[in-house]
């Protein structure tokens, strides 16, 4: 069974920096999409961003230039530096994963966003 676990949340400064990580467990596809996703109560989740097995990446608009998804493939981890953070950084962060393309299952620059396998999340919040 695909398990995804989220790490790495907690309580920074604004202008601070995080890094979350994801740990993949029994994703036997060879092809894949995998991203972060943000959540505040009572709103949206939103695509943050996003890789694909070829290393491909996609950004939403509100982390493009301050922010760095990756993924260890030796570790089966995924990760999200976020710099420069601000108070609309703060929810949750949830990492999922797709044997499809991104283009496919999050394509960039649409709201839409359909992944197989998700974590349960870790909370962020940013204090000023």
């Amino acid at each position: 069974v695909v398990r995804l676990q989220e790490s790495g949340g907690g309580s920074m400064q604004a202008g601070g920096s995080l890094t979350l990580s994801c740990k993949r467990f029994d994703f036997t596809y060879a092809r894949w999409c995998m991203g972060w996703f943000h959540e505040v109560p009572g709103q949206a989740r939103e695509r943050v961003a996003t890789i694909n097995d070829d290393g491909s990446t996609s950004y939403a608009d509100s982390v493009k230039g301050r922010s760095t998804i990756s993924f260890d493939n030796a570790a089966n981890i995924l990760y999200l530096r976020l710099n420069d953070l601000n108070l609309d950084d703060s929810g949750i962060y949830y990492c999922a994963a797709d044997p499809l393309h991104c283009t496919v299952v999050a394509p960039a620059g649409q709201k839409y966003f359909n992944l197989d396998f998700w974590g349960r999340g870790t909370s962020v919040t940013v204090r000023s």
